[in-house]
């Protein structure tokens, strides 16, 4: 059977669809041989990489309400971001035990950026947890990790969609995106402050993406309409997963056929209907 690798991208709380996804995934019996993931991407396949499956993560998600948020998202009165992360990293462990990438089901790639020398860090063995924590710390908004000698901010300034890291490590490759875009409510409308440094963030992005989409190919990309969907409005889960229907119907389609595609096509009809 071909080997599925899996790229999950980061955009905060409109990440919360990449769920759908790994239960169309789980719906279709396939299992990704390897995963990667920046930011929310890093959160969600820790999860999926650990062993739970799409189902296991939504009832997760389900149980969490706005006090929960309110835990995970621990204000800072002073210094250098928003929030701690702690909150975060506490919610994390309650749920997985698995301290090491090594312990994992599936392979993990995780990807941070080095603040001081501008350049992208890859986790993949040793400790799980710091690399999770400084991959989703979003300039501003979580404050930096210091791990392992650096100071470390969150994987979209680098790689919002880490495929290209497993590019050669499977036979097919899936890549989500949620970057998602701004609602325009008037074409000369100025941004809140707030706005303007997260959408700067978000264009930045963006055209990472599209120069690196140029010189590495997708197979199989996704990037459902998320518009409007704040990278804070967690409490807009149900709303973000349930809107994205359509997307993970055409992706189930789109899989299938990459995956039947080749002269070794029909045995991979057979173990994908086992």
């Amino acid at each position: 059977m071909k080997k599925v690798g899996l790229a999950l991208g980061g955009g905060g709380a409109r990440g919360f669809c990449h769920i759908a996804f790994l239960e169309a995934l789980d719906e279709m019996g396939i299992k990704p041989s390897i995963i990667s993931g920046t930011s929310i991407g890093a959160i969600i396949g820790g999860f999926y990489a650990a062993g739970y499956s799409g189902a296991e993560i939504r009832a997760i998600c389900d149980k969490i309400d706005i006090w929960d948020i309110n835990k995970m998202l621990d204000f800072k009165l002073f210094g250098d971001a928003m929030f701690k992360g702690k909150g975060v990293k506490k919610f994390f462990d309650q749920f997985i035990k698995i301290k090491n990438f090594e312990e994992l089901d599936i392979p993990l790639y995780v990807v941070a950026t080095d603040f001081w020398h501008h350049e992208e860090v890859i986790f993949k063995s040793g400790e799980l947890m710091p690399a999770i924590r400084a991959s989703m710390s979003i300039p501003a908004i979580f404050e930096p990790v210091v791990f392992d000698n650096k100071v470390l901010i969150d994987g979209g300034a680098v790689n919002p969609l880490p495929y290209d890291i497993i590019r050669k490590e499977c036979d097919i490759l899936i890549a989500i995106d949620v970057s998602g875009r701004p609602k325009i409510r008037r074409q000369t409308q100025m941004p809140s402050m707030f706005e303007s440094v997260m959408n700067t963030f978000q264009i930045m992005q963006d055209s990472i993406l599209k120069t690196k989409r140029k010189i590495s190919d997708i197979d199989v990309y996704v990037k459902p309409d998320l518009v409007g969907v704040g990278i804070l409005e967690f409490f807009r889960y149900k709303e973000i997963i349930n809107g994205v229907t359509k997307d993970v119907e055409k992706f189930k389609s789109d899989l299938t056929e990459a995956l039947n595609k080749g002269p070794f096509a029909f045995l991979n009809k057979l173990t994908t209907n086992k």
